[in-house]
């Protein structure tokens, strides 16, 4: 309220003074404060728009906003009373863009949680939550297409003849859809009109229905200790479960016995699986079991398939959303279940940007939902186990195969004099060849090195051809005549001769899958398979391969990193690692562990569906420990070690790690700047922090930049989150050259 008061006495004294008071009342302007999609870690306060008033605002709604000179899409954080600024430099926000939240509480929560915990700008983290479409200003669709009363009449495989529009209809028989969806799958808008025009089809509302429970097969029986998982996890509220079986030990049984009593009770399931090669086969064996759609979002898809995708799992019309490490931030309408598969995968930290892990963050979303979620693996992080065992987690076992196949048996192959060819020995290209001649089956080769050979090497005066961009060497590419950085993507042409002598002498050393398959080619008279992310090429190349491994044609498939993701390859009966020298010594801590989850997740490709299934592994050093308990078959033995030394070197998830990393055109400017960080930051820091370096990456250029980091390591989590804030702080109120960048990532899981 104001208050005007207007007193005039300047009159002759007989005349009565008059007071003129007038009372206004003056409404408070609406504070709303939002994140915007700016790499600035705070949020910003606007007015709200002329019309708008509090009572239909409501946090998770966007808005369009200016920024500077430009427009971007924002989301509502909340209405407060007071502005962070003053009120004159308050800007009115331009549009309200939704009639209701995009995300609900829970969502709004996970989003502010994952911006304070890895100290990421909350813009960006909210940008993560929502399509590119709706970060673009897109609106909501509103609409489905749906069967008439006379196209439900219709019978399956109906309008044959006029295949877009029978493919439409069999889509629509599945239940309602969404425009995006149809037009993902290449149906026009003029067979939908055309469809409209018969009587079929019409537009309606999107319902909330609840997706269909009902199957359309029934699952294999469940063995004892599977069904024991199953009843300890099923319902309920908030609970995290570890489920560790063997490969082969029916872990997806589990996951859709759970979630088929998810659907049951009315609720959606979100299934996390760590890379695109396994969408398929996973979606493939999810849409068989149940009737319920399955939303699928991950980076392969263009920007319409994942909005429709994501408009599914909002609205509730799917039952089950499965995804790559994106898909935790797709909001869901009744969350009653979360599965993280194959947990301990890097897949699931993102290494750029928003550096968040997707498992981690799952666990904190079932919290915020109040649902349970699982983190299933043969092989779990001993993060995982270390929760497990402080009973954070309940831990769940599956120790046989299903079927009753037993575990292939390890060898390790001694390599020291032996005579190598392509990297493979004469006793392992033995057993290749009973495997593919003899039994007919398949041979699976594990060499984690793409390219032909790593280094290319003069002869004559021992140049050796390296990247311009960083300090890496080369990778030679032989079906590409090319030499390839596989850090910064730097190419150039296959010399014919040195560029230093002028020799044409030039060398290859090392071992790449391109050479050992040129070489397998040659000796081998069935075919050779390659599976790298040079060969994988494409969105069906996985798919192709698959289905050819499924075919139980004899073969050698030979690949890297990308054969241990969890693929079933049924007839696979031989096993090779051909350098596991490579991954046995590692300057990083988590070395020996990724060691031994990949020794086990490969092996765990052979004898899936039939007895006899063999492993063997090249090495010099056969004496190492590890593979003495690999051999053995102690998978829990070497985890109980690798915790024993965890806990001694206070290292994860004993302690926590965070590191600050900088990168500069100039080689100095990082140093000096994280110098600066770490001497602003440490009279403040903790008791139980400490602060290591600044130290050069172990690359240290990469991309013509060099890179600086600084370490913290803590004793707890509360002074880790005390310390990030801390550093993050300083770093932003510090002066910095123009070219140097810098980031935070809060539990880094590659420490060079």
């Amino acid at each position: 309220m104001s208050v005007v008061k207007d007193t005039d006495c300047s009159v002759e004294p007989s005349t009565l003074c008059y007071a003129r008071v007038i009372v206004t009342h003056t409404e408070k302007p609406v504070v709303l404060r939002v994140a915007a999609p700016v790499p600035l870690r705070r949020p910003f306060d606007y007015l709200a728009p002329e019309g708008r008033n509090q009572g239909s605002l409501s946090p998770g709604m966007r808005l369009r906003v200016p920024f500077g000179k430009r427009e971007v899409t924002a989301i509502l954080l909340e209405v407060v009373e007071e502005a962070s600024v003053d009120a004159e430099q308050l800007r009115p926000a331009l549009d309200v863009l939704d009639s209701e939240s995009l995300l609900g509480p829970s969502m709004m929560a996970l989003c502010n949680w994952s911006s304070d915990y890895y100290q990421h700008p909350i813009g960006e983290v909210f940008s993560a939550a929502i399509p590119k479409a709706l970060r673009e200003g897109r609106s909501l669709t509103e609409t489905h297409w749906r069967l008439t009363t006379q196209g439900e009449g219709l019978p399956e495989g109906a309008l044959s003849r006029a295949r877009s529009q029978a493919k439409a209809l069999s889509l629509l028989q599945r239940g309602e859809q969404l425009p995006e969806t149809l037009k993902a799958e290449g149906v026009s808008s003029a067979v939908l009109r055309e469809l409209t025009n018969k009587g079929l089809i019409e537009r309606c509302r999107a319902s909330a229905h609840i997706p269909s429970a009902a199957l359309e097969q029934e699952g294999p029986p469940l063995g004892t200790e599977q069904a024991q998982a199953v009843e300890a996890i099923v319902g309920g509220s908030f609970s995290s479960h570890l489920l560790q079986g063997v490969t082969g030990s029916g872990k997806t049984e589990v996951y859709l016995r759970l979630i088929a009593a998810c659907l049951e009770r009315g609720e959606q399931a979100l299934v996390l699986i760590p890379e695109i090669g396994l969408t398929p086969q996973t979606v493939k064996r999810f849409e068989a079991r149940f009737k319920s759609p399955v939303a699928v979002l991950h980076s392969g898809l263009s920007d319409g398939q994942r909005f429709a995708a994501w408009q599914a799992a909002q609205a509730g019309t799917a039952g089950i959303v499965m995804g790559t490490r994106s898909a935790i931030f797709t909001p869901l309408a009744r969350p009653g279940l979360i599965v993280v598969d194959e947990e301990h995968d890097g897949s699931y930290k993102q290494q750029d940007g928003f550096r968040y892990s997707a498992r981690d963050v799952a666990v904190k979303r079932a919290q915020l939902e109040d649902c349970p979620v699982i983190l299933g693996s043969a092989t779990p992080s001993l993060e995982s186990l270390e929760n497990a065992r402080r009973e954070r987690y309940d831990h769940h076992f599956l120790r046989g195969r299903q079927g009753g196949g037993e575990l292939p048996m390890l060898e390790t192959v001694d390599l020291r004099g032996l005579h190598l060819n392509a990297g493979i020995s004469d006793y392992l290209m033995a057993a290749i060849r009973d495997t593919v001649q003899i039994q007919k089956r398949q041979a699976l080769l594990f060499l984690n090195r793409r390219g032909f050979a790593p280094t290319l090497q003069c002869h004559s005066c021992g140049w050796v051809a390296g990247c311009d961009h960083c300090d890496a060497r080369l990778t030679v590419h032989m079906r590409k005549r090319c030499l390839r950085c596989h850090h910064c993507a730097a190419q150039r042409a296959l010399p014919s001769h040195c560029p230093d002598c002028g020799g044409t002498s030039l060398l290859t050393h090392g071992l790449g899958t391109e050479q050992t398959e040129e070489f397998l080619r040659s000796v081998l008279r069935c075919p050779v398979h390659r599976v790298d992310s040079d060969a994988m090429r494409g969105a069906d190349a996985m798919q192709s391969l698959l289905e050819v491994a499924h075919g139980e044609e004899p073969c050698v498939i030979l690949g890297t990193q990308m054969l241990t993701k969890g693929h079933h390859f049924p007839a696979v009966q031989l096993v090779g690692v051909i350098d596991a020298d490579a991954l046995l010594y590692s300057a990083d801590f988590r070395g020996e562990e990724r060691m031994a989850q990949l020794v086990v997740q490969v092996a765990g490709r052979a004898g899936r569906e039939s007895a006899g299934g063999k492993v063997l592994i090249q090495t010099h050093y056969p004496d190492d420990p590890l593979f003495g308990a690999l051999r053995g078959g102690h998978f829990e033995s070497i985890t109980s070690s690798l915790l024993e030394k965890r806990r001694s070197s206070g290292l994860p998830p004993y302690g926590q790690l965070m590191l600050l990393r900088s990168d500069a055109r100039n080689e100095r400017d990082g140093e000096a700047f994280l110098r600066a960080v770490q001497k602003e930051a440490k009279p403040y820091l903790p008791s139980d922090c400490q602060l290591i370096g600044p130290l050069p990456s172990a690359m240290p250029r990469r991309a013509g930049r060099f890179r600086w980091q600084l370490w913290c390591l803590s004793a707890s989590r509360r002074g880790a989150m005390t310390a990030a804030r801390l550093l993050v702080d300083r770093a932003e109120t510090l002066k910095k050259p123009r070219e140097l960048s810098w980031f935070i990532d809060v539990d880094p899981s590659d420490v060079l």
